[in-house]
């Protein structure tokens, strides 16, 4: 068995826009895991403590997105870029379809994507970040945070915004802050997330969004048609809770595991009842759909 060591799962994939890096562990049916945003995220960081669980029933694939400091940096937007790097790893590997984990960010390029090409995901699960905010404010405490960090960084702001991603702020380690500092501050990561969450950006896509012909993804989530499991941290303060009730109750096959005691990473806080979940929901069986479109 391949050891589950950073150094030992690292692929490299060379593509048009550069080279792909990613993580790959474990046999069986392919699971792509998409990470978030934000200060020093990697897919790594986000998903290393599930990869032991995860590898021993699947191929896991953890893609590290380009503009976050791991994978060949990108001209463009972050979130743009996003997709084109999924279908890239995907072609490059072979794989039509496969099964995907999406935290916030990576959330929002899984839903997107199923939404352009809904043969590529057999099931999708999410963990925060996605839909609207329904009853919150926005932008969210959190959100809040990021962009301040990323306007003015300093290892304060850095705390701050990470003690907003947790219901237990002793998940915040020296470590934890060391690792993050370490990738958030270097050059082309920080500009790559400014374009992202800088405060002029992001009021620039806001008012972008309010005057585009086009709908936003959340809009269209009703023409999903993998099954999706939202998982959601009942106390977090990025994305509240109620951003899951749009999605919830338009995909046509969604249904929603909440966490108690639990914020933004819910696959690290809640680790054991996250993947308890997620396995239950990934591994069962289809049931026939013989009455599907008929009222109860």
């Amino acid at each position: 068995m391949v050891e589950l060591t950073y150094k030992h799962s690292l692929r490299e994939l060379t593509t048009a826009d550069g080279v792909l890096r990613y993580h790959e562990a474990g046999e069986g049916t392919p699971l792509l895991l998409l990470h978030g945003s934000g200060p020093g995220v990697t897919g790594w960081h986000n998903f290393r403590q599930n990869l032991p669980t995860l590898a021993a029933r699947f191929r896991c694939l953890i893609l590290e997105f380009p503009g976050f400091g791991v994978s060949d940096s990108t001209d463009r937007h972050p979130m743009l870029a996003a997709p084109r790097a999924v279908r890239a790893l995907l072609d490059g590997l072979g794989l039509s379809q496969v099964d995907v984990i999406g935290n916030s960010m990576g959330g929002v390029v899984a839903l997107q994507l199923a939404l352009r090409q809904p043969e590529v995901f057999r099931r999708i699960v999410t963990v925060g970040g996605v839909g609207t905010n329904v009853l919150s404010s926005f932008p969210a405490e959190g959100l809040n945070l990021l962009m301040d960090f990323t306007e003015q960084p300093s290892r304060e702001a850095l705390v701050r915004w990470l003690h907003s991603m947790v219901h237990d702020r002793a998940l915040i380690t020296d470590e934890l802050i060391d690792e993050r500092w370490r990738q958030a501050t270097e050059p082309a990561t920080l500009a790559a997330a400014r374009k992202m969450y800088g405060r002029s950006a992001l009021h620039a896509q806001m008012a972008a969004a309010r005057t585009s012909d086009q709908p936003p993804y959340w809009a269209m989530l009703h023409r999903i048609r993998a099954r999706t499991l939202l998982t959601w941290g009942r106390d977090d303060r990025v994305s509240p809770l109620d951003m899951a009730l749009l999605p919830l109750r338009t995909i046509p096959h969604a249904e929603l595991h909440v966490l108690a005691n639990c914020g933004h990473w819910a696959m690290i806080e809640q680790r054991h009842a996250w993947e308890s979940a997620v396995l239950a929901f990934l591994t069962r069986q289809d049931e026939t759909r013989q009455d599907e479109g008929h009222d109860g």
